[in-house]
């Protein structure tokens, strides 16, 4: 029994060497270090460290709200992500589960006929020898019947430490796949926030249409009726019939896109195209941003992006898998043991003095594989370079993103602030129009002509407004925002070792 225990003790004195480069965190960004404030900073962006989760309440829309909770708990394309996250933690038990022992309960009939050895002479001595031929009556000797009913463990000692970079490796891929559920979330918030505001658009670029094409037919028929006196040519009435076609036209295109919206929008929240219809049939107001927007500074977006995080996490993966190749270079020892009761016959099954106890230790080591392991070492660190240049491209790209969206979002505010003034002119404009026209100063041509200039001027300045929102869910896409706090994936090194 001494004997036994030795086999199963002594492989815990063997292990705790790690091969392979310790992961020290994300590499230093050099060139690409970010400024301590965003570049393109608009005004009204404040430093203040934005709040991560839910910034869609900050538009104080309703139904908007309604809309990214549905979606949230029922998009399909966020439920894929999160199972995938399911599979990688699985994944790091799986490869914990790897450096524990292996045991089972096992059943064995052994029945071996070996011509030539005699097994009944020699069961007495260590070594069956070779017997001379021998009789019918003889070759009984040369068969042997064992059964065994007990338990079985196998059991490879990590001498270098692949698997415990194994874990590693795994740990580090679920906390990326975390993060990637995390930015699926962004996107889909973001995008959810995009769809919403061109319905709103659409719904009042349409209402605009409808009422232009009342002023548009009212300018055909007084038209129609100068043609009759002859008072203007008939190019006059071909030009108001166009232009009211035209308008027909794009009343048409701006339908089919608020329906075409509309199918998103559904789908984005998890249910079928024409189920959201009648929550968002009743026109609404475009939510409009705050006048202060919550911008931090680039270093804090590098913490906050999931996307980044995520391909930080992927670069300590690859470090982990230098050191599961390095580990192919020493030897590895597996153990395997039997214990059990049996013996030549079934009836030693119930004998419980028969105890048989097997240990087989296995030693091997690839000593020759013409170049293979090295090779495998040096395919993993160009992995790892690889991986950390994604982690640069992926850096770059977000700030870029965010200073993008900073500068749109600054240039559609002075858009709006123009288009705003040019909307209250034509207001203007109109009035005094209607107000001569009733004088009779100017004819019933000429006050249509201003109200559908100002119609123009007011939908030219709802569009903008919708561009500002829409500039406004682009900053927060970019800031890394939309993911909840509380599923907030782990950070740091991944442990497991």
């Amino acid at each position: 029994m001494s004997k036994f225990r030795y086999f199963v003790l002594a492989p815990l004195l063997l292990g705790g060497c790690v091969v392979g480069p310790d992961y020290s965190g994300p590499p230093e960004l050099g060139r690409s270090s970010p400024e301590s404030t965003f570049v393109r900073r608009a005004p009204g962006a404040t430093s203040t460290e934005p709040a991560i989760a839910a910034w869609w309440t900050t538009l104080q829309d309703p139904v908007l709200d309604e809309l990214e909770r549905r979606a949230l708990a029922s998009n399909p394309s966020l439920e894929a992500a999160q199972a995938r996250v399911r599979q990688a933690r699985a994944s790091v038990r799986q490869e914990r589960a790897n450096r524990l022992p292996a045991a089972g309960a096992q059943a064995t009939s052994v029945f071996a006929d070996l011509p030539g050895i005699d097994l009944q002479s020699n069961q007495g001595s260590g070594t069956p020898t070779p017997s001379p031929p021998a009789s019918t009556e003889e070759d009984a000797g040369t068969s042997l019947q064992f059964y065994n009913l007990g338990l079985n463990a196998n059991w490879e000692i990590d001498l270098a430490g692949g698997q415990v970079r194994r874990v590693e490796a795994a740990n580090a891929l679920a906390a990326a796949a975390a993060y990637n559920a995390a930015d699926a979330q962004v996107q889909l918030t973001a995008e959810l926030a995009q769809a919403y505001v061109n319905v709103r658009d659409r719904q009042q670029r349409a209402t605009a249409l409808r009422q232009g094409l009342e002023l548009q037919r009212r300018q055909l028929e007084l038209s129609e009726q100068r043609f009759r006196r002859g008072t203007v040519p008939a190019f006059t009435v071909g030009q108001a019939n166009r232009a009211l076609q035209a308008t027909t036209s794009d009343l048409a295109a701006v339908e089919a896109e608020i329906e075409i919206y509309l199918n998103a929008l559904a789908v984005l929240a998890g249910e079928a195209p024409g189920s959201l219809d009648p929550l968002l049939a009743p026109p609404r107001d475009i939510p409009l941003p705050p006048e202060s927007v919550a911008i931090g500074d680039p270093s804090s977006l590098l913490r906050r992006r999931p996307d980044i995080r995520a391909a930080e996490r992927n670069l300590a993966a690859a470090t982990a898998r230098i050191g599961v190749a390095q580990a192919a270079r020493f030897p590895k020892i597996s153990f395997m043991g039997i214990l059990g009761i049996g013996g030549t016959s079934i009836g030693d099954l119930v004998d419980l003095g028969n105890i048989s106890k097997i240990a087989v230790p296995q030693l091997q080591w690839g000593l020759l594989d013409f170049g293979r392991t090295s090779a495998a070492i040096a395919q993993t660190r160009a992995g790892r370079d690889e991986a950390e240049a994604q982690y640069r491209q992926v850096v770059l790209s977000a700030l870029q993103d965010a200073e993008t969206s900073l500068s749109r979002f600054a240039q559609q505010r002075r858009t709006v602030a123009a288009l705003a003034e040019i909307s209250r002119s034509a207001e203007q404009s109109a009035a005094l129009m209607r107000q001569r026209y009733q004088r009779g100063v100017i004819s019933l041509g000429d006050s249509l002509e201003a109200e559908r200039q100002r119609l123009l001027a007011e939908a030219n300045l709802r569009s903008a407004t919708a561009a500002l929102t829409a500039s406004y869910v682009a900053i927060q896409k970019s800031l890394g925002l939309g993911w909840s706090e509380a599923r907030e994936p782990p950070a740091g090194p991944a442990e497991g070792d």
